[in-house]
């Protein structure tokens, strides 16, 4: 009796923590951390060129590489998450670490000797940050990026987290991408409008605004969340599957499930196998039952769900370095388009000037818009003709060739602009436009169903690092796109200091050959990848979900 009081009142508690009444607080966290990061990340270049007296390829490769450590951390906080902290920690100690990175730019923008002097009207000869000031600036990035990469996507995780379902997660990823790309397009034409057009003061004292309140309303919501217990590091297990076959490699492998060994606790999860599959075999030996063995010796000996754990993740490492090569020529655009953007006419009418950090603004909301129309009419549209919806891979697939048509665009327009240049003329900014949108609705694509694939793939132990795994994948590209700037650079004359002297439309053609073949490789691997977890109907009715 005593047992089943104690049952009673351990449901009655957890029913108090998660749920929907969570949403408005990850949301509006979600919001604002969002708002702070495209605020200072999408204006960095202009910011490096103008207040750092930085050339312009430079600024671009170092805006690169932030950004590439700014997606590379994330799969650091998924780790500290799974494993030790849990996600809530993690992301309120990430919450205040950016807000005291963002303070400090806000503190560089303010106080004119934490910056060179500005360059005198018509000199080339321009002053060059010292040490400390360059010091300064770089210990500003390095906190802002470190509580960015702690957010962004284990908010991902601890949302999806609140709810049992998975129709519910999928409701709640719609509202999390929805509510990422609001954030972004706030941040990049309201924070960098006002850094271009009054401040960079103000324009960063707006992202400490934001992360502050971001900060303030996670941390009044912590009460009601449902907190995850880390149970250790869940690599470990991968380790030790990958030792066990090595240490009984010479063993034969049976074809008889009873010589296979399994945990009782695992025969109740819905991944559930009996036999361990006959893909990458050789794992296979680290579940099997050898003299000498012992249940509690687990460096010797695995159960097959843990085989069974190792194979998802290496059955999806094509898939991710696919992703990583779809990413880079998407990379090198960002940061082209923002030096085209420097030295086109942006004037729309007499008193209104764009601001060239904010033309990224134009992928997002049709990135935005197009999630939306996708799950309204594409998807409801394309299963009543076909009479099956389109699979996450397909839709990945989609999202290249869109990535394709757009680098060509961007390759056509940029040798036009040339031309103008040559008759002394500037070319409207609004010719970028094109490119943005369908690079916009390629994003809105492939984003969100990689997501898909990563958590709903991945074992459930590594679902923190799942969500992360884009994430990671985007930086790998930022670097990526760092070399393949830096080779152009030392061997062809395309990319000056002043591209008005370069040849940038020959490096998109370069994309377009680096995106052609990836995609290839991409139906290769699509070809012969076998979903696992994923259930196509059951995504398809998460997806319709997005505004209920």
């Amino acid at each position: 009796m005593a047992n089943s009081d104690s049952g009673d009142k351990e449901a009655h508690r957890s029913s108090k923590h998660g749920g929907w009444i969570t949403l408005p607080f990850m949301l509006v966290t979600l919001l604002g951390m969002s708002i702070t990061y495209f605020g200072w990340v999408m204006n960095l270049i202009v910011f490096l060129i103008e207040e750092f007296n930085i050339k312009s390829i430079a600024a671009v490769q170092i805006s690169n590489i932030v950004n590439g450590v700014v997606n590379m951390l994330p799969v650091v906080a998924a780790i500290l998450a799974d494993s030790f902290f849990g996600n809530i920690p993690v992301i309120s100690a990430s919450a205040f670490i950016s807000l005291t990175g963002i303070s400090l730019l806000t503190l560089i923008a303010s106080f004119d000797y934490l910056r060179p002097r500005p360059c005198e009207t018509g000199s080339i000869l321009c002053q060059s940050p010292s040490k400390l000031q360059l010091g300064i600036l770089y210990a500003a990035l390095a906190l802002v990026i470190t509580g960015t990469a702690g957010t962004r996507f284990i908010l991902a995780s601890a949302g999806a987290n609140q709810y049992k379902k998975p129709k519910e997660q999928g409701r709640f990823f719609n509202w999390y991408f929805f509510t990422l790309y609001g954030g972004a397009i706030t941040g990049t034409t309201a924070i960098v409008y006002a850094q271009d057009n009054a401040s960079w003061k103000l324009g960063f004292g707006l992202c400490v605004a934001a992360n502050l309140i971001s900060f303030i309303i996670f941390v009044a919501g912590k009460r009601l969340y449902e907190h995850d217990q880390p149970l250790g590091s869940p690599y470990t297990s991968l380790v030790r599957v990958l030792v066990a076959a090595t240490m009984k490699r010479k063993a034969v492998i049976s074809y008889k499930d009873e010589d296979y060994h399994h945990r009782e606790l695992e025969k109740e999860t819905k991944t559930y196998v009996a036999m361990p599959s006959k893909s990458f075999r050789f794992l296979n030996r680290a579940a099997l039952k050898t003299e000498g063995d012992s249940n509690n010796n687990t460096w010797r000996l695995c159960s097959v769900q843990e085989v069974e754990d190792f194979k998802a993740v290496l059955r999806l490492v094509p898939l991710w370095t696919s992703v990583m090569f779809l990413s880079a020529p998407l990379a090198v655009q960002m940061s082209m388009t923002v030096l085209q953007a420097m030295v086109m006419d942006r004037k729309l009418g007499p008193h209104f000037k764009v601001s060239a950090g904010s033309m990224q603004v134009i992928a997002l909301v049709s990135g935005c818009v197009f999630i939306i129309l996708n799950n309204w009419t594409t998807y409801p549209m394309y299963q009543k003709l076909i009479r099956k919806p389109l699979t996450p891979l397909q839709k990945v697939g989609i999202g290249h060739v869109l990535t394709i048509l757009s680098m060509a665009i961007s390759a056509v327009v940029e040798a036009k602009r040339l031309k103008t240049v040559e008759n002394s003329h500037l070319m409207s900014v609004l010719w970028l436009v094109p490119a943005l949108v369908i690079n916009g609705i390629g994003e809105a694509f492939h984003f969100p169903a990689n997501i898909a694939i990563f958590y709903g793939e991945f074992p459930e132990s590594l679902r923190n690092t799942a969500t992360s795994l884009t994430s990671v994948v985007m930086g790998i590209s930022f670097y990526l796109s760092t070399a393949l700037i830096d080779v152009i650079q030392r061997t062809t004359k395309w990319l000056p200091n002043d591209i008005n002297h370069g040849r940038v439309d020959n490096v998109y053609l370069v994309l377009v050959i680096i995106g052609v073949s990836n995609f290839g490789y991409f139906l290769v691997c699509s070809w012969f990848y076998k979903y696992r977890n994923l259930k196509n109907d059951d995504h398809e009715q998460d997806l319709k979900d997005v505004t209920n």
